[in-house]
């Protein structure tokens, strides 16, 4: 080979070596991330995560499938799956039957289920719902552990109130008269708000506002979190803690920045923006990157969350602000001082819980359920 050759080769290597992703593209495996649900904004940490490549960054090109949560849990087990999002309560079931899931990463640092009322109602705490009848979904899921939580937090059971199934829709049944709802057990990121909206257009009784009891102040416990499997654990610790940097990373970009992260979300959330709300929302992603550059606190950056909804909803209708109102919402689920650690007396709660509603029958070892090896100071 001439010297010519020579020198076009390793200039090619160089070229090769300096385009952005290419070494990335060589290195990234195919993987599915497992969601629960269907695509929302409240995913919006893993679209983050996606499109800014922090996933990439770890390794792996991540598809993402949206499923039933105990399916999840199975084929995250089985090592089919190496990664998805999974609840703290659905973790320690699987384990109760020896399915080696592991809690790897807390994302939901509030627990989002609460018991919503008219502001009018003279109903301040749980022990006021006493002999009232209050909706659920069912006897089942979070809806049902975080009831139980509430009520036994008062020194209540469920004897104590008038528990009615009324399947997914809380905001239309709690907004019908002849239902008699006295209160109703939510998601309290989404159902406060649809109620509130029905409240405000008169299509909900004599309901002018709503009030929240949430669980979580009440009870700390394990909603959902980045989960993996034992073997994973064991045969690539350097892939969890890439995936969990990648999370938290993700998760970090849409607190500061939800304007940003409503964005990134729309790629995988159908019919999220319009292309005049895109443009909106683009000044304000860039306006707060600016603000962002200036190293704000985390009370600061709480309070540019406060002004930038103002700001949109002097540009946009309020209806058209509805689902950035549960990003928003959701966001203070999220935000913590410390984010993704989980602790012992958590679990603990959340056993208790479980153990409360008759879902477990015994109570487990929680040593592995869950660490925080991956969790970065």
């Amino acid at each position: 080979m001439n010297t010519s050759n020579k020198i076009a080769l390793l200039i090619l290597a160089l070229l090769l070596a300096v385009i952005p992703g290419t070494h990335a593209q060589q290195q990234t495996t195919d993987q599915t991330f497992f969601l629960t649900f269907v695509p929302n904004v409240q995913f919006s940490p893993v679209y983050v995560a996606l499109e800014k490549g922090y996933f990439a960054d770890a390794g792996v090109n991540f598809s993402l499938e949206y499923g039933d949560e105990p399916d999840g849990v199975a084929r995250i087990g089985a090592n089919q799956l190496k990664f998805g999002v999974i609840s703290g309560e659905q973790i320690i079931l699987a384990r109760a039957t020896g399915i080696p899931v592991v809690f790897a990463y807390e994302w939901f640092q509030r627990y989002p289920v609460g018991i919503v009322v008219a502001d009018d109602s003279g109903i301040e705490t749980v022990e006021d719902l006493t002999g009232l009848k209050v909706g659920i979904p069912g006897r089942f899921g979070a809806s049902y552990s975080g009831l139980t939580a509430l009520l036994s937090s008062a020194g209540m059971t469920e004897a104590d109130i008038q528990l009615e199934p009324i399947g997914y829709n809380a905001p239309e049944v709690f907004c019908v008269e002849s239902s008699g709802l006295d209160g109703a057990v939510v998601y309290i990121n989404n159902e406060p708000l649809q109620i509130q909206r029905r409240a405000e257009a008169g299509e909900c009784g004599d309901v002018t506002g709503v009030r929240v009891i949430s669980v979580a102040s009440a009870a700390d416990m394990v909603s959902n979190g980045v989960t993996t499997n034992e073997a994973t654990i064991t045969d690539n610790p350097e892939l969890v803690q890439g995936i969990v940097s990648a999370f938290d990373a993700g998760l970090r970009d849409a607190i500061n920045n939800p304007a940003e992260a409503y964005l990134l979300s729309a790629v995988y959330v159908e019919g999220l923006l319009t292309d005049e709300q895109t443009t909106i929302f683009e000044a304000e992603a860039a306006q707060q990157a600016e603000f962002l550059a200036t190293n704000p606190d985390r009370a600061a950056i709480a309070e540019s969350r406060v002004a930038m909804r103002a700001r949109l909803l002097e540009q946009l209708e309020s209806d058209e602000l509805v689902q950035f109102d549960v990003l928003l919402d959701t966001i203070e689920l999220w935000d913590a001082e410390q984010l993704g650690v989980t602790d012992a007396a958590s679990w603990d709660v959340t056993q208790e819980v479980l153990l409360t509603t008759g879902f477990l029958e015994n109570s487990i070892d929680l040593t592995g359920a869950y660490t925080n090896a991956f969790v970065e100071d």
